[in-house]
C-alpha cells in the first residue's frame, strides 16, 4: 500500500462538523501505525433525487390526485408578491384606506365598522367597473400578470391523475413546453402547453415560455403518440412567441413550427386549444391548429405584440395602446371574427384572483366541447379542423380591385393606361381627422383625386 501523507498518530480532531475515522496502516519493514483522520462533509447542490424524492412505496391505487413525485413542479414555498397593474391604482388606494381605518380602530378602540363597510363596498364597485370596461392594452396587461396561473397550475387542478413526459427523442428537452398524459373523468388526454415561471428563477429556467425548436419537436412527438393511441389532445397556449436567438434559428426554428402546422392537420384525434394568457404569433399557432379554440376572457392572441407593431408602424413603442386596439387581439374581437369558438369567463379581478375557479371553468368548457368531438369519427374530426381554418378570412377572385386598397402599389400595378393618376389635379382636402397619441400625431386625410375620365375617387393618405 502506498504511503499516506504524514499525519500525527493517535490524534483526533474534536470538530463537531467533521466525520472522524480511525484506521490502521501496515507497511513492509515498518511498524504499524494507527491514525485518526477527519473528513469534512461537503454539502453540495441538491439533485432531483434529493429535492423531489420518490416515496418508499408507490401505490398504484393512489387517490390523492397527481403523481407528485414524478413532477418537479411544486407549490411555491413563499407566497407570490401582490402586483398592482397601472389601471388598478384606484383599487390600491381604497385598499390602503381600509387598512389604515382598521389600524386606527385597533389603536383607538373605537368602532369604525360602518366606515370599513362603506370602503369595501366602494372597492367592490370600482373593481366591477374597471374590469367591465377594460381596453385592449389593459387586457394585455392582465394576460401578462406575473401571478396569473400557468399551464401546470391548470393541468394539476383539472386532472385526476397526471404524469409529465419529457424529451423530443433527439437528445433535448425544452422546459418552455410541458407535455404529459392526464385523466379527466376517466378519459385519458395528452396535454401540451407553454409553461411560464412563477418567479424570476423559474422564468429563467422556462425561458419565459419561449420555446426552442426542441420544444416544438417534443410537442410533435406527443401529438404523434396521441394520434397513434387515440388520445384526445388538449393544448394550453401562453407564450409571447417562439425564441428567436441565433442557436434556435440554426437548429431550424421555422422548420419545426412549419412541421407542427402541417402535422396537426393530419391528426385523427380531437384537439381542443385554450389560450390561458397571451398567444404570440407562430410560437402559439405551432400547438394551436385545433378543432375548437377557447379563450379566457382576458387572454390575447396576436400575430405581433402591440409594442412590436407600434415600433414598426409608428417608430415609437408609446403607440402600443393604439396598436393593441387596431390589431384586434382580445378574445371578444376574435370571437366576432370566428377564430375563437367560445370565451371562458374569468373570476372578477382576473384569473389570478381565483386560480381554482378559473381551472374549474376551463375544465367544464373543455369537456363540453370534447364530448361533442368524441362523437365524431376520425375522418370527420380531421375534416372539421380543416374546414374551421378554411373559413377564417374571406377573399374574392376575378373581381375588380378597389383603388383604395391599391393606393400603395406602383402606378403600373394600380392603374391602367386609360386611368393614369394625375397627382396635379387634386381638388383639395375634404376632411381631416387628427389622433394625438402621446409624443406624436397620426393624421388621416381624405383626398379627392380626379382621373383622366373625370371620375372622382377617394384616396386615404396616412402621414
Amino acid at each position: 500500500m502506498e504511503a499516506l501523507p504524514q499525519a500525527s498518530s493517535s490524534v483526533s480532531l474534536p470538530v463537531p462538523t467533521l466525520q472522524i475515522k480511525t484506521m490502521q496502516i501496515r507497511r513492509p519493514g515498518h511498524a504499524s501505525k494507527i491514525i485518526t483522520a477527519a473528513f469534512k462533509i461537503k454539502k453540495g447542490k441538491k439533485g432531483p433525487e434529493k429535492e423531489y424524492p420518490w416515496p418508499q412505496k408507490v401505490s398504484v391505487h393512489s387517490k390523492d390526485g397527481n403523481l407528485a413525485y414524478l413532477s418537479r413542479f411544486k407549490p411555491l414555498p413563499i407566497k407570490q408578491k401582490l402586483v398592482t397593474l397601472p389601471f388598478e391604482k384606484p383599487l390600491a388606494d381604497l385598499d390602503r384606506q381600509v387598512t389604515e381605518v382598521r389600524e386606527l380602530a385597533i389603536d383607538t378602540g373605537m368602532d369604525f365598522t360602518q366606515q370599513i363597510d362603506d370602503l369595501e363596498a366602494r372597492y367592490d364597485q370600482v373593481l366591477k367597473d374597471l374590469y367591465a370596461h377594460l381596453t385592449p392594452v389593459q387586457r394585455l396587461s392582465v394576460a401578462r400578470h406575473p401571478n396569473r396561473p400557468t399551464c401546470l397550475d391548470h393541468v394539476l387542478k383539472m386532472t385526476d391523475k397526471w404524469v409529465e413526459l419529457h424529451g423530443d427523442r433527439a437528445g433535448y428537452d425544452d422546459p418552455a413546453i410541458v407535455t404529459g398524459i392526464g385523466t379527466i373523468d376517466g378519459i385519458s388526454f395528452v396535454f401540451i402547453g407553454h409553461q411560464k415561471g412563477r418567479n424570476t428563477k423559474e422564468n429563467i429556467f422556462r425561458n419565459f415560455a419561449m420555446p426552442t425548436p426542441h420544444g416544438y419537436r417534443k410537442a410533435l412527438r406527443m401529438m404523434e403518440h396521441a394520434n397513434h393511441h387515440g388520445f384526445p389532445i388538449i393544448t394550453l397556449i401562453d407564450t409571447p412567441g417562439a425564441y428567436a436567438d441565433v442557436k434556435s434559428e440554426e437548429a431550424g426554428q421555422g422548420e419545426a413550427i412549419a412541421h407542427n402546422l402541417r402535422s396537426m392537420f393530419t391528426l385523427k384525434v380531437p384537439v381542443v386549444t385554450v389560450v390561458i394568457g397571451e398567444g404570440g404569433s407562430g410560437g402559439a399557432l405551432a400547438i394551436g391548429c385545433c378543432n375548437k379554440m377557447l379563450m379566457l376572457e382576458n387572454s390575447v392572441y396576436y400575430v405581433a405584440s402591440p409594442e412590436a407593431c407600434a415600433a414598426i408602424l409608428w417608430k415609437n413603442s408609446a403607440a402600443a395602446p393604439l396598436a393593441a386596439e387596431k390589431l384586434r387581439i382580445t378574445s371578444q374581437e376574435l370571437y366576432k371574427f370566428g377564430i375563437a369558438d367560445e370565451i371562458i369567463p374569468e373570476p372578477l379581478g382576473g384569473a389570478h384572483a381565483d386560480p381554482d375557479e378559473t381551472s374549474r371553468r376551463i375544465k367544464q368548457v373543455v369537456m363540453k366541447h370534447m364530448h361533442e368531438l368524441l362523437k365524431m369519427g376520425p375522418d370527420q374530426v380531421q375534416q372539421q379542423r380543416l374546414a374551421k381554418f378554411r373559413a377564417i378570412g374571406h377573399f374574392q377572385e376575378g373581381s375588380e380591385i378597389d383603388s383604395y386598397k391599391t393606393r400603395n402599389m406602383k402606378k403600373l400595378e394600380a392603374f391602367d393606361s386609360e386611368s393614369t393618376l394625375k397627382l396635379g389635379r387634386c381638388s383639395g382636402i375634404e376632411d381631416m381627422e387628427t389622433h394625438n397619441v402621446e409624443d406624436f400625431n397620426v393624421r388621416l386625410f381624405e383626398v379627392k383625386v380626379q382621373t383622366t375620365e373625370d371620375t372622382p375617387m377617394n384616396v386615404s393618405v396616412h402621414i
